[in-house]
């Protein structure tokens, strides 16, 4: 056992040798278990020997190892146990030894000693502190002499560690002086050389300013002033730690305390003081805190606002921000946010020091965005603190500028840019934004349109797309109004009393208006297209207006014309093919070709900006064609527009040389952009336009000048625009690194990212998680930026989507000459790989030359940016080249050629140092090694080797060591399987180099190599983990160990969490084999289990990952209760990734098993991620997590998921919400109890955390949809049928009909929220509600059904969906809810249903009408709209005709309207049609009254509608058809319904005129195969059902006319019928058959091209022959052969297509005549013989179509074919007779069901053929033997014996061989009931056996009924006695049995009085007594019954 042998002490010869570390580590871990598992007596026992050996360990005893890191912690953890567990009275004594050796000053050699003995003092104080204060003195001094004295940065933060540990429990044991002495040495602390100390007295300090009233202003401001200086060194952990620090001081500073009064000024000891003495109620009102919130942040703002402060410090300031901010906590940001945002605006944005350069400005914005958008409002609002916000921001800043009073200051231009950029984030968040912010926001967004900046009218653009994206009721009339302002403005523009800012106005105003167009495509049911034709016409004529005036104003309206152009083509190939030819002249007009005139001198500027002005705009709105008009870009499209971008291009180069020498030149306006903005703007354009456009259409000249131009661009010397004497100046003043430059241009750098989601890490450890974390990491990105974006810097940005996402290069656009950068570079990637030998070699020569370039050595800088977009551009070739390129790229790239030229390249920038350089260069290297083959591998290999072997630069041997795991990692594992050993050795050498950069990226690179290798590297892995151990245990692998300068550069490479991602590398190569060794495994388990237990939140998420694989492959040795525990308190953290760790962990183990979690987590845990995603919506993990844990466990309890879902939903929402909320209450509202709820809400709305934010109550609603769904879909009967719970004795309250109440009581919530989502899922759960539910009855009066006391909530959760607010959406599903509760049976009288029903038939008499629908109180909606509307209303109507066919009171609700539904509906199918035709022509009368030159747009808008409903709407029409509606027909027939004569027109040649419409659309539903196999199965049969019916009535000549018989119509339509017998299943064949009827009867008589066919013949060409195939293959294939498989289908369906099938060839023969038809009948009986023979089926598919079977042969033989028919029916009874003998003497399910089957048919076939037909009599004696046999058998055998007894006998009526048979089979009846008759006695008798009895009685009778005079009176003398058998007068209460026989023998004296009575003379008296005295009896009884009173009847009330 484990503990045994814990307990065993420590082997110390083990300790020697080279594992001795390994065997300490597993040693400790086994302890630690064993102290954990053992009893207390145990541990108390060997607890003298435990603690001996654990000081031996920390005190590195001789022949013990150094106590590393990972011994340290297992010790100390092994202390701490050992006396949470044992006695703690030797701890004193451990304390005194383990201080002895913390405070040995002479012990510097021995640092590790000290420092495990630090460690576990602190642990142990962190633990039992509070019982031991007495050590706190000592401990202190010990920390600050070691603090003071020791030269090792880890020793001294481990002092300070052990010292903030200790105060946490024995703070109150420091005296005054002590105390002091500590704050003073922190305080130095805080500047010392050493990161980890400065973090460590950071944390120090925090617990020495606890409890908050302990701080005093001086120590505010002095704690300030001190992080502020250690800023400027500082490192991203060592940041947070400083503003942790900040972030406590400062928000003591609002911590409520006593003012002291003013004549006695006291410090701050002297405060704590009389807070202590006085009496609260004494001080009560003169508690404040220290400082004014204001005053307190301007402690940071006056720091950020001095003069020459570096980035990296003004990047910490907002550490500090953020960090005050999360330490003042929601509550208090929510209530101070307009302070904040003021304090930000006023003394950061607004301070002249932040925007001296447009660097600093744009700095400043984004962290002030970043503090405002990720932190307050993503993170702390609540949403009624967003509508605030939004509230304040307008009226504060929005709606101040223009300054229209005297006095008043319009906000500056940066404010108003940051609080318009802050408000489109929060109308993002809001959803839909609600009535208040609508009012505060729209006016303002507007106005701020026509401001002067740029950056306020682009930023103003965005937030009003924003806006009308959330609010897209306000879309079409913002649109409108823009326009009208812009028409003004441009009209206004030539007008010389025009105000001077005109031009920016109408800009400002195109901007807007382009962005709104834009959001059409996502918001097409709002806006008539016809706005969309308006504006292009407007940008049409301004484009030819232009030419007509001066450069100024033509440029307003070129730039106007062209971005309105760009917005327009994000409508999509439906709207601009139209257009197309017109755009094609506009663009060839806007880039001519270069004339000599442009290269001519002399042209002044302002002609200049305005030709580069209009190419770029033109450009602008072609790049936008390209990225969303892909369908129609042609060859010839591509070709033109090839040659335009050509043009461009070449007036580019024509400008730049012209140009060269006054590149600085500014432009005529003296704030508008340069002519070298506008020059890079423009060639940004072309690039990107040829990077869309694609190579294709290019020529190879063409390419190979686009790829020249692109390489001087991005690499050449001049790129960056610098002159000669500009670049000496930079270049001496001292450039350190390109990073570290703030003028928004950086050399020319490109900010291209390169990071790879398969390569984690991109700079250094922090950055792993950069894509993860949000606020706290983007300060550290922001220094490593020497370009910013914003929006403003590209327009074109205005028109994206936005549900792009965040591609910063869309949305962050940067400055047009970087933007020109990364587009060359792009443009290069895609080129350079289709490009031949020659110019690859040509390019790659070029480009390294110019990396070289001796013209570079002058500009240091340049020479930066080249070398590193050189890195980048081979990056992104060889990423394009390897996905796209694969086969040609091996060719060229990976040829010798250009990989020696690239080699030197690579290695440069491998050992230069920069982290980016370093990850482009080995990705490359690797890339190269996968396309170039062995060769250049090894030789690679090589080159790093004698790199790594003769250089000890630490950025050398980084870049090689990443190199190996690159080289290794795209070439894969059995590539590169030669170079594994090397791989492995040099990396793992490299590993255990002490520098932090080296052996940071050689673990990152060992990761890398683990992963490709796979089980190639199972050899190594024992090595692998022993030294991994020895890491954990090195000291210069800890981030605080090694050298100072070590200590200080590891924070940001830290080696655990990557020592853990190389630990879980290995989990998952072993995979299950991890169970195999032992030793492996226990070695990984340990290591997992410490690493699970660090501090450091890094290692944690690695960890996490190594559990969940753990869970995966050896769940057995994995403690799940613990490891949940421990992911739970993840959930807590405040770091993203951790929590997404954890989540995604949960999420393993819910999906593994959900019960266990639940028993595990509970409630609680539910309830924790659903605050989680409240926090943070963003969090997709927790949807996941909660979804899999519903679906699992929603059936077992749903009660409890709905209370969960209950206090989520009903934990709402602000007062806005309420008002809305009691407006809805009408007295149908009253009847839901809300009012209550309303008003709780309303009071619990003023604190913030009472609230769930929208996106909570959406996944809480759709949570209560999944539990509805999921229920309904279960077995479990009792959550739906109240008396099938009640009758099994289940509690009510837990079932799911219990809780209908609560469920439409949040489907109301909903219907009242303002957010249309939560809406339209509310009426999502509240259809779920009437479908689930629609037949439960009610469990007071079970008569009644349970929803029908509900229908006045669902009517008042209904309402609000046709109020004003209401949008289509919305309309449409609560007209399916109408339609779903009229059409479910719970109320089924009209008069009663009330508003439901009138709202279905008020919006049906709205679709009557032909203009756009006006529904409610909504006004008119949008031609799509309408549209939408009108096929959901007619949908709606169409389920409640599908409906009808059961519910039948629905033809009186439907009766009053088919006239208007079957001309809508008909109607509707043609529009469908004319849409799926894609034709142009739209009829005149369509229902949709789209204007034609918008119906392309409206069709893209409106076929998802179509498509989803056509279905529904043609089973309604085939419904009517089939009910002969006159209607309809009419529809159809294109009649005046009165016309049509009593609704059956007469047949017609040619078909109706919409016959081919429907039948079209029928044939292609019926023709297209489902898409996906699983999800559109279900979709597409319904589809197939619908169509099929339709087609049943359609084929009527009526409508067909001889349509079908058309040659290449009827090959057609039978080779579909053909191809559906083959792939359907039975459900579709059924309708497909009842199809092929419906032909057989109206053109049997027909063949093909309508030629009459006779009755004498079968051509195969004729309707007849083809029907009969089909029935054929149906019958053939029920069963399984070799050509085909057997059909699908349960078998009441098989049945079914058997019986129509054998019914289709029952009609052919009724209307054949002559040997045909005995041909066909011979046919249908072969192939159904050959069923009654099979014996592979496992069902029984004769009994229930032995009817059709019937029906075949009973059709009248001709007297010249009687002999056929005779021999046909001998035939058939011989083969059933043969069937059965040959089973004779087996047994089984097969056997008996083949002898039921056939013997039932043999009775069928006797009784169905006339009397005349001639059988021998030896078949049928033989048939009578058997039935005699099974008579005798088992109890079905039996029962069907009787039955067939009973057939023949009652059918032997006219038919003498009938009646020999009935002769010969009644000794068996006799000899059947008397083997029946004991089991009276013993009541045995089963209900079949009952059942047999009454057959048999049916059986006398029917042979009663055969026999007249003398005979029947024998015949009574054998059945009396028989029946008599059965009687038993003497039990009471009489048997049934009994009171059956009684009621047959009074019905046979009845019959035959006589006989009767001659009959029963002659009985034994024995068995007469027994009759008279049972039929006494039963007289007497009758009489005396007949006397009885009747009882009385309750009768129900109505209710």
């Amino acid at each position: 056992m484990a503990t045994e042998a814990t307990v065993e002490p420590i082997d110390e010869t083990q300790l020697a040798g080279d594992n001795g570390e390994i065997y300490l580590f597993q040693w400790l871990s086994l302890l630690q278990k064993h102290l954990k598992e053992a009893t207390t007596d145990l541990v108390k026992a060997s607890q003298a020997s435990v603690e001996e050996t654990l000081l031996r360990i920390i005190c590195g005893s001789n022949g013990y190892p150094i106590p590393g890191r990972g011994i340290r912690n297992l010790s100390a953890k092994c202390f701490v146990l050992q006396y949470s567990r044992g006695e703690t009275k030797t701890l004193f004594d451990t304390f005194r030894a383990l201080l002895k050796v913390a405070g040995d000053p002479k012990a510097s050699d021995k640092d590790v000693i000290r420092i495990a003995a630090c460690w576990t003092i602190g642990e142990l104080m962190a633990a039992f502190g509070s019982q031991f204060m007495s050590f706190m003195v000592e401990i202190a001094t010990v920390s600050l002499k070691t603090f003071r004295s020791s030269s090792s940065p880890q020793m001294r933060f481990h002092a300070l560690t052990m010292l903030r540990k200790s105060l946490e429990n024995a703070k109150k044991a420091l005296t005054d002086t002590l105390t002091k002495d500590i704050i003073k040495n922190m305080k130095n602390g805080i500047g010392d050389k050493a990161l980890p100390v400065q973090r460590a007295a950071a944390r120090v300090l925090i617990i020495m300013f606890s409890p908050e009233e302990s701080v005093s202003l001086s120590d505010a401001e002095s704690i300030v002033a001190l992080c502020m200086k250690a800023l400027d060194n500082g490192d991203q952990i060592t940041r947070e730690a400083l503003a942790y620090l900040v972030g406590h001081v400062l928000a003591a500073t609002q911590v409520a305390r006593v003012v002291p009064a003013p004549e006695q000024q006291k410090g701050k000891k002297d405060v704590g003081n009389t807070d202590a003495s006085t009496p609260a109620y004494a001080v009560s009102e003169h508690l404040k805190p220290l400082m004014a919130p204001g005053d307190m942040l301007s402690q940071l703002s006056s720091h950020f606002n001095k003069a020459n402060l570096s980035r990296r410090a003004r990047a910490g300031i907002f550490d500090f921000y953020f960090a005050l901010l999360n330490k003042l906590g929601a509550e208090f940001v929510e209530s101070n946010y307009a302070l904040i945002v003021g304090h930000l605006m006023l003394e950061v944005v607004s301070h002249p020091k932040n925007s001296v350069t447009r660097y600093d400005r744009l700095f400043t914005r984004k962290v002030v965005c970043a503090l405002l958008r990720d932190l307050i409002a993503v993170r702390m609002l609540s949403e009624q603190g967003q509508i605030g916000a939004l509230q304040e921001l307008s009226s504060s800043y929005l709606r101040r500028w223009p300054a229209l009073m005297p006095g008043q200051v319009a906000p500056s231009s940066d404010v108003l840019t940051v609080a318009l950029m802050e408000t489109a984030e929060l109308l993002e968040m809001l959803g839909n934004a609600p009535p208040v912010v609508q009012d505060a926001v729209a006016e303002p967004l507007l106005t701020l349109l026509s401001h002067p900046s740029h950056s306020v009218r682009v930023n103003a653009s965005w937030a009003l797309k924003c806006f009308c994206s959330s609010t897209p009721l306000r879309l079409p009339k913002t649109i409108l109004f823009i326009m009208e302002s812009l028409h003004r403005d441009i009209e206004s523009l030539q007008s010389p009393a025009a105000p001077s800012d005109i031009d920016r106005r109408a800009l400002g105003r195109a901007y807007g208006l382009a962005a709104l167009v834009s959001t059409i495509p996502e918001r097409p049911l709002y806006v008539s297209f016809d706005v969309a034709t308006n504006v292009l016409d407007m940008a049409t004529q301004l484009l030819k207006r232009a030419v007509e005036h001066d450069v100024r104003i033509a440029g307003v309206e070129v730039e106007v014309a062209w971005i309105l152009i760009a917005s327009l083509m994000l409508l999509g190939p439906n709207f601009v093919r139209s257009h197309l030819s017109q755009l094609l002249v506009l663009w060839r007009n806007a880039l001519p070709k270069t004339s000599n005139k442009d290269n001519s001198p002399g042209r002044p500027a302002n002609e200049w900006e305005f030709l580069l002005h209009v190419r770029e705009s033109a450009l602008g709105a072609i790049l936008c064609f390209l990225l969303h008009n892909s369908p129609l870009i042609t060859l010839d499209v591509a070709r033109r527009i090839s040659s335009m971008l050509n043009n461009a291009l070449a007036f580019t180069n024509a400008f730049a040389s012209q140009i060269a020498e006054e590149l600085v030149l500014p432009s005529t306006e003296g704030k508008g952009p340069t002519l070298r903005t506008r020059e890079c703007l423009l060639r940004c354009r072309v690039y990107q336009c040829f990077t869309a456009l694609g190579t294709s259409s290019l020529t190879e000249s063409a390419q190979s000048s686009l790829l020249q131009s692109t390489l001087s661009v991005f690499a050449g010397p001049e790129g960056d625009g610098m002159s000669a004497i500009q670049a000496s100046i930079a270049s001496s003043s001292g450039f350190t690194s390109i990073w570290q430059t703030a003028d928004g241009f950086g050399y020319g750098v490109t900010t291209v990212d390169i990071t790879d989601d398969a390569t984690e890490c991109l700079l250094g450890a922090q950055t792993a998680r950069l894509t993860n974390e949000q606020v706290e990491e983007l300060t550290t990105l922001l220094l490593r930026k020497p370009v910013l974006g914003a929006r403003e810097h590209d327009t074109l940005s205005l028109c994206l989507p936005c549900t792009l996402g965040s591609d910063s290069l869309w949305f962050d656009p940067p400055p047009s000459p970087t933007a020109a950068v990364n587009a060359a570079i792009e443009l290069f990637a895609r080129l350079l790989p289709s490009q031949d030998l020659a110019t690859t070699t040509r390019l790659v020569t070029q480009l390294t030359e110019l990396v070289k370039s001796p013209k570079l050595d002058k500009n240091v800088g340049r020479k930066a940016a080249v070398l590193v977009n050189a890195a980048v551009a081979t990056v992104q070739t060889l990423r394009h080249a390897t996905t796209t390129h694969y086969r040609q790229a091996r060719e060229t790239l990976g040829h010798l050629q250009v990989t020696s030229t690239l080699t030197g390249f690579l290695k440069d920038a491998l050992v230069d140092g920069d982290p980016l350089l370093r990850r482009a260069s080995s990705e490359v290297i690797g890339r190269l090694a996968n396309i170039s083959g062995t060769t250049f591998l090894t030789n690679q290999a090589r080159v790093l080797v004698d790199h790594i072997v003769s250089n000890r630069d630490p950025q050398g041997r980084a870049g090689c060591a990443l190199a190996f795991g690159e080289l290794y990692g795209h070439v894969g594992g059995l590539a590169a399987a030669p170079i594994l050993k090397t791989t492995v050795n040099i990396l793992m050498s490299l590993s255990n180099d002490p520098h932090p950069l080296v052996h940071y990226w050689s673990l990152t690179a060992l990761a890398k190599v683990i992963n490709a290798a796979s089980l190639a590297f199972t050899p190594f892995v024992l090595s692998t983990l022993g030294m991994l151990v020895k890491i954990y245990m090195a000291e210069a692998h800890e981030t605080e160990g090694g050298t100072l300068h070590n200590a200080n550069i590891s924070g940001d490479l830290q080696a655990f969490p990557i020592v853990c991602r190389i630990i879980d590398a290995i989990i998952t190569i072993l995979g299950p084999d991890v169970e195999e060794s032992s030793r492996t495994r226990t070695l990984v388990l340990d290591l997992v289990r410490e690493f699970s237990s660090e501090e450091d939140e890094d290692i944690l998420v690695e960890a996490i990952k190594c559990t969940q694989h753990l869970l995966m492959f050896a769940s057995t040795h994995v403690d799940i209760p613990d490891a949940v525990v421990r992911f739970r308190s993840h959930l807590a953290s405040n770091r993203r990734q951790l929590k997404l760790a954890a989540i995604d962990a949960l999420y393993q183990l819910v999906q593994k098993d959900a019960l266990v979690m639940s028993r595990l987590g509970g409630d609680g845990l539910v309830e924790d991620l659903f605050a989680m995603l409240d926090g943070d919506p963003g969090i997709q993990g927790v949807r996941s997590v909660i979804k899999s844990w519903l679906s699992q466990t929603a059936v077992h309890n749903p009660s409890a998921w709905i209370d969960l879902c209950l206090r989520i939903m009903l934990r709402t929402n602000a007062p806005q919400k309420t008002v809305d909320a009691a407006a809805n209450l009408d007295d149908e509202g009253q009847s839901l109890n809300v009012s209550a709820t309303i008003g709780n809400v309303a009071q619990e709305g003023s604190s913030p955390a009472s609230t769930s934010r929208w996106r909570t109550q959406l996944f809480a609603l759709e949570c209560l949809h999944e539990i509805c769904t999921a229920v309904a879909k279960s077995a479990r009967k009792e959550h739906t049928d109240v008396l099938f719970a009640k009758n099994r004795g289940l509690p009510i309250h837990g079932l799911l009909f219990s809780r209908i109440p609560d469920l439409i009581k949040m489907a109301f919530t909903a219907s009242a929220a303002y957010v249309t989502e939560i809406r339209l899922e509310g009426l999502v759960v509240l259809c779920d509600v009437i479908q689930v539910f629609s037949k439960t009855p009610d469990p007071d009066y079970p008569e009644a059904l349970l929803l029908e006391q509900h229908q006045a909530p669902i009517t008042a959760a209904l309402t609000p969906a046709f109020s004003s607010d209401s949008t289509p959406e919305i309309l449409s599903a609560a007209i399916d809810a109408c339609a779903l509760f009229v059409g479910c049976g719970v109320v089924k009288d009209t008069a009663r249903m009330g508003r439901i029903l009138k709202q279905l038939t008020s919006a049906l008499t709205e679709v009557n009408g032909n203009s756009n629908l006006k529904m409610g109180t909504l006004g008119e909606l949008s031609p799509n709209a309408s549209g939408m509307l009108r096929v959901s209303i007619l949908a709606a109507w169409a389920r409640l005709e599908i409906a009808s066919t059961e519910q039948t009171y629905l033809l009186e609700v439907i009766k009053p309207y088919r006239e208007i539904l079957a001309s809508q509906w008909v109607a509707c199918l043609r529009d469908y049609a004319t849409i799926r035709a894609d034709s142009e022509f739209v009829y005149d009368s369509s229902v949709l009254s789209l204007d034609p030159s918008f119906a392309n747009l409206g069709k893209v808008v409106l076929l998802p509608y179509y498509c989803d409903t056509w279905a529904t709407i043609l089973q309604a029409v085939a419904n009517a058809m089939d009910r002969a509606d006159g209607f309809v027909a009419a529809a159809i027939l294109g009649q005046d319904p009165n016309s049509t004569i009593n609704g059956t027109p007469a047949a017609r040649s040619e078909p109706a005129p919409l016959f081919y419409v429907i039948f079209g659309l029928v044939y292609e539903a019926l023709a297209t195969a489902p898409s996906q196999p699983t999800d559109a199965v279900h979709l597409h049969s319904n589809v197939a059902t619908a169509s099929l019916g339709a087609l049943k009535s359609l084929i009527d000549p009526r409508y067909s006319g001889k349509a079908l018989l058309e040659p290449a119509i009827f090959r057609e339509f039978f080779n579909l019928c053909h191809r559906i017998v083959m792939v359907e299943n039975a459900a579709t064949l059924v309708h497909l058959l009842a199809v092929v009827r419906a032909l057989c009867k109206h053109f049997g008589h027909l063949g093909i091209e309508g030629v009459a066919v006779p009755n004498e013949v079968l051509p195969p060409d004729s309707v007849r022959a083809q029907c009969l195939k089909i029935c054929a293959y149906v019958i053939r294939h029920v069963r399984h052969s070799q050509e085909a498989p057997a059909i699908i289908g349960s078998i009441q369906e098989l049945a079914k297509m058997i019986s129509g099938a054998l019914s289709s060839f029952e009609l052919v023969a009724t209307t054949t005549v002559g040997n045909i038809r005995e041909d066909i009948r011979g046919i249908g009986c072969v192939l159904y013989a050959e069923l009654l023979k099979d014996e592979t089926l496992d069902m029984d598919l004769i009994t229930p179509t032995l009817p059709a079977f019937k029906a075949l042969l009973s059709v009248e033989a001709k007297e010249s074919t009687r002999d056929r028919y005779d021999q046909l029916i001998h035939g058939l009874v011989s083969s059933c007779l043969l069937n059965i003998d040959d089973m004779r003497g087996r047994e089984g399910s097969v056997c008996t069901r083949k002898v039921n089957t056939n013997m039932l048919a043999a009775v069928v076939i006797l009784t169905s053929i006339p009397p005349r037909v001639k059988i021998a009599s030896g078949v049928v004696e033989h048939l009578a033997h058997l039935i005699c046999q099974k008579l005798e058998e088992s109890d079905d055998m039996g029962m069907i014996a009787v039955h067939c007894t009973k057939t023949l006998t009652v059918a032997a009526t006219g038919s003498d061989l009938l009646r020999n048979c009935s002769r010969q089979l009644l000794p068996a009846l006799v000899q059947y009931v008397a083997r029946l008759s004991p089991r009276v006695d013993d009541d045995t008798l089963s209900e079949q056996q009952r059942a047999a009895i009454e057959e048999v009685y049916k059986a006398f009778a029917a042979l009663l009924s055969l026999v007249t005079g003398q005979n029947r009176t024998r015949m009574l003398c054998i059945v009396l006695p028989t029946i008599t058998l059965l009687l038993r007068p003497s039990l009471l209460p009489a048997p049934s049995v009994h009171s059956s026989a009684v009621s047959q023998l009074l019905t046979l004296a009845a019959s035959s009085p006589t006989s009767f009575k001659e009959a029963a003379a002659q009985l034994d008296p024995k068995v007469r007594e027994v009759l008279e005295l049972s039929i006494r009896k039963a007289v007497e009884g009758t009489q005396a019954a007949a006397q009885s009173a009747a009882k009385p009847q309750i009768s129900l009330r109505s209710f």
